[in-house]
């Protein structure tokens, strides 16, 4: 009846530990986006901080289990608990970033958030399952596999569950709550744990080195993988929960699927699908675009994630050691390995490469792991597939048009200037990503020719032309290379807000826009938004929100409150114009909610695109005052909030 007892708490423990663990993650995070300008980069930065998080808390149960006696371990651990209790309830602070580096700066708020409470959470795995094998004398990795069936239901949980019915605000109080009774539970556990293996029997045969750094080695590259492909997906689409949870949740799954039973992996079936499924991910590497829509290339990519992840976590489970001495050091070199992706993802690869190449090496990663555990070294199938490795290098490297002139990499994204054309018709590109962010001509006059998303036949050109007074003052959230100073006329202000420094660098020594501007120009550094909110009241006859022009949306720009500022900051009269042009967004959807939650009146414009003249199709809406006793139309979805915003409502289909 004891064991029974015992048996029922440690997995409630591990169970709602695992729970907690993985559902701060998205709630923190989308706390803290709005500080950072909503930028991909804050999800891969926070998971590398969640992954240091849990290495910490694997270095310490390792440490507890191997140098502390028996009742001095639980001791200990009780005291971290205590201590952990002291960071609730968890609330974002009001002060804003303080380190020039945002990765930095997404580090040290996070620490200060959540780092105690998430390191208590992290050793509880590792701790329970040594108190599990010591105490019911039982194999305690069908326990991991209940741990990554909680995370898993966390997670899925998130963006339809909780998400859309609390408030940021109340998502971290009702987490606190529960945080508490997890603490009364370990609690319980630890003290249930005295009566496993003192310190006498844990000190087994010594780790053979090589198997360590295997399984370091095995976990690190599905780590890469995942955050790669979701760094990759959220710089075309948007920086959300549903997309970090989604392929957090896959390698979450194929962890369960492999630690809870070893018929899920089969060699001989891998030999297949990580060849297909690495070639797939590199053929729609190669081939950017719409084709099929987001959701099918958020399947293709999810599938992928998937077969590689299972192939990587089923070697890995081969090689797992019998429970008994080195559990924890097992544990702990798995930790090792999550956290080595994560540095290369968020912190190596910026530095290392000038585009976005994480992916295309973790692809290469998966097929070289293919090579060395499911074809044995065998030199006919090392050539055949080298010949393999090489052609998805070549694919996924992205093969351009034009002679690069520049290209650069920062927290922000991936930038490129690329000329192409020929005489007259020469002309320079910026490039985020895969996206054109603007296209002058190389010609003499060419800093006063309008092209892609501004022309005069435009949403945005039609607004100028009907508000061409002299003198106006013109805001501009999103710079890209400074087109729509070609509009300023003499005795005009130009405002442009860009939070990305390398940007502002490019425009201004790449681009004769902002140069030869007839208009006083000026470019505030910093996130719109947050920019917005110290100028004056009334400081701006046209205000236009131009970062929406890629394919990833800064989604805190588009809610209820952020209309609310650009409004104060008008003028009576004026007039905001939002680029709503996005490949996999209906941006439109949220700026009319918005639109008509603020008894504006909300126009959306067409124009279609001229290739030959470096013409875009672009679609803008038009947000003014409403003709008296005139009542917008009701939209198909609520206003966004700070609080709450769903990406599933305006994806297109």
């Amino acid at each position: 009846m004891t064991g029974r007892v015992d048996r029922i708490l440690f997995a409630c423990t591990v169970f709602l530990s695992s729970a907690l663990l993985f559902l701060i993650q998205p709630m923190v995070v989308q706390a803290i986006l709005p500080r950072f300008g909503g930028s991909a980069s804050v999800w891969t930065a926070s998971m590398l901080f969640f992954q240091l998080a849990l290495l910490v808390g694997y270095l310490y149960a390792y440490a507890v289990t191997h140098f502390l006696p028996s009742g001095a371990r639980e001791a200990v651990h009780l005291a971290l608990l205590s201590a952990s209790a002291l960071a609730l309830p968890i609330a974002l602070p009001p002060a804003a970033r303080t380190s020039e580096s945002p990765v930095w700066s997404v580090l040290a708020l996070l620490a200060v958030l959540v780092g105690l409470p998430y390191v208590a959470l992290s050793t509880t795995g590792p701790l329970v399952q040594w108190w599990y094998a010591g105490t019911l004398k039982r194999s305690p990795y069908r326990l991991f596999a209940l741990s990554n069936v909680a995370s898993l239901l966390a997670l899925f949980a998130y963006p339809p569950v909780i998400q859309p019915h609390l408030p940021v605000r109340r998502q971290l109080s009702v987490w606190s709550a529960a945080f508490v009774l997890f603490l009364v539970l370990c609690g319980a556990s630890a003290l249930r744990g005295r009566r496993a293996a003192g310190r006498e029997s844990i000190e087994g045969p010594a780790i053979v080195a090589h198997q360590a750094w295997l399984w370091v080695l095995l976990a690190a590259c599905p780590s890469i993988l995942w955050l790669a492909v979701a760094n990759h997906l959220s710089q075309e689409v948007a920086a959300v929960p549903f997309l970090w949870v989604g392929l957090l949740g896959i390698y979450l799954l194929s962890l369960v699927l492999c630690f809870d039973h070893d018929g899920w992996y089969r060699p001989a079936l891998f030999r297949w699908l990580v060849p297909a499924a690495c070639l797939g991910m590199g053929w729609r590497l190669a081939r950017p675009g719409p084709g099929g829509g987001f959701l099918w290339e958020f399947a293709l990519f999810c599938a992928g994630v998937l077969i590689c992840c299972v192939f990587f976590h089923g070697e890995l489970v081969l090689r797992k050691p019998h429970p008994g001495p080195v559990l924890t050091y097992f544990y702990l070199a798995v930790a090792a390995g999550g956290a080595l992706g994560g540095i290369f993802v968020a912190l190596a690869a910026p530095i290392i490469f000038n585009s976005y190449l994480e992916l295309p090496v973790a692809i290469i990663l998966c097929l070289v792991m293919a090579l060395v555990f499911l074809f044995a070294y065998k030199p006919r199938r090392l050539l055949r597939l080298s010949v393999v490795l090489a052609l998805t290098f070549v694919i996924a490297a992205k093969l351009r048009e034009g002679d690069s002139v520049l290209e650069t990499r920062n927290f922000y994204g991936a930038l490129r200037v690329v000329d192409s054309g020929e005489g007259v018709h020469r002309i320079r590109t910026l490039y985020h990503g895969v996206i054109r962010h603007g296209t002058e001509y190389l010609s003499p006059d060419g800093g006063h020719i309008l092209t892609t998303y501004y022309t005069p036949l435009s949403g945005i050109g039609i607004t100028m032309a009907a508000h061409h007074q002299q003198g106006r003052r013109v805001g501009v959230v999103g710079l890209g290379a400074g087109t729509l100073a070609a509009y300023g006329q003499q005795g005009d202000t130009f405002r442009f807000f860009e939070i990305n420094p390398a940007v502002i660098q490019v425009a201004s020594a790449y681009f004769r826009f902002l140069r030869d501007a007839r208009a006083q120009v000026d470019v505030a550094p910093g996130d719109g938004r947050l920019a917005l909110e110290r100028e004056a009241p009334s400081s701006f006859d046209i205000l236009v929100l131009d970062a929406f022009s890629g394919d990833s949306a800064p989604v805190h720009l588009l809610t209820k409150e952020a209309f609310q500022l650009y409004l104060r900051r008008l003028r009576p009269g004026g007039v905001i114009a939002v680029n709503i042009t996005n490949r996999y967004l209906d941006i439109g959807l949220p700026v009319r909610a918005a639109a008509w939650e603020l008894h504006k009146k909300a126009d959306a414009i067409h124009s279609e695109a001229d290739p030959a003249k470096g013409i875009e199709a672009a679609d803008w809406m038009i947000l003014t005052d409403l003709p008296p006793g005139a009542a917008p139309s009701q939209p198909r979805i609520s206003a966004w909030t700070d609080d709450y915003n769903s990406l599933f409502q305006i994806l297109k289909k």
